[in-house]
């Protein structure tokens, strides 16, 4: 069985979502899967789940390979329980990823792309404590509009990034790059290349992508 490079997209879909913002994070997943099914090296390696969360959090697509995925239903409403998405998501990934033995080559290490537009309001840091006991290449977490909380996001990765506004065009770059990006880790490991690490190892975000320092 060949090596699959497991991608997890946990998606904020709280009230505070609707209307413009969740059409765009829709628009952004179809966007994102119809790109990959364009690259023969995400085709090959490169296998997606959604989690989304708002007043708990579902797995809406197990890890699936490119051709077999479907777009979920998504629709807006409730609270924001982000420390029982990262939870769900470390057992996700403790099931779903095949772990390397002296045997076999296990899974690459997943990549995993979290959005949302405000603050927790569950208790995240048992979430946090249960993601870092699973392993991850990269958690990329991404502040949408001015009322994201950027500090909780830091507890949980190194790697944050901002969009000023939650709108169509904001986001539709956001999905963007993260296509670009899964694209790169196919192919740096297509190529023998290290897997991807951090965020150097990405492309450079687009204008309405900033890096939270």
């Amino acid at each position: 069985m060949a090596r699959r490079l497991p991608v997890y997209l946990l998606l904020d879909t709280s009230g505070s979502m609707s209307g413009e913002p969740i059409e765009a994070v829709k628009n952004g997943v179809q966007i994102l899967h119809s790109t990959l099914r364009q690259d023969p090296y995400a085709l090959e390696t490169a296998y997606l789940s959604v989690i989304t969360f708002d007043s708990s959090a579902k797995q809406l697509v197990p890890l699936t390979e490119l051709s077999a995925f479907r777009q979920p239903s998504i629709s807006a409403s409730g609270t924001t329980a982000l420390g029982e998405a990262l939870s769900l998501l470390a057992s996700r990934i403790e099931s779903e990823v095949t772990k390397t033995t002296p045997e076999v080559k296990g899974d690459w290490k997943p990549l995993v792309f979290l959005m949302t537009d405000g603050s927790p309001t569950d208790n995240v840091q048992t979430g946090i404590n249960a993601l870092r006991g699973v392993k991850t290449a990269i958690v990329v977490a991404c502040a949408a509009g001015s009322n994201a909380d950027t500090a909780t996001l830091k507890q949980i990765t190194e790697v944050v990034v901002s969009l000023d506004t939650a709108d169509a065009n904001t986001i539709k770059a956001f999905f963007k790059w993260v296509s670009a990006s899964i694209t790169t880790g196919s192919q740096r490991i297509d190529q023998g290349q290290k897997e991807i690490g951090g965020l150097d190892d990405l492309p450079p975000p687009p204008p309405e992508v900033n890096i939270v320092v």
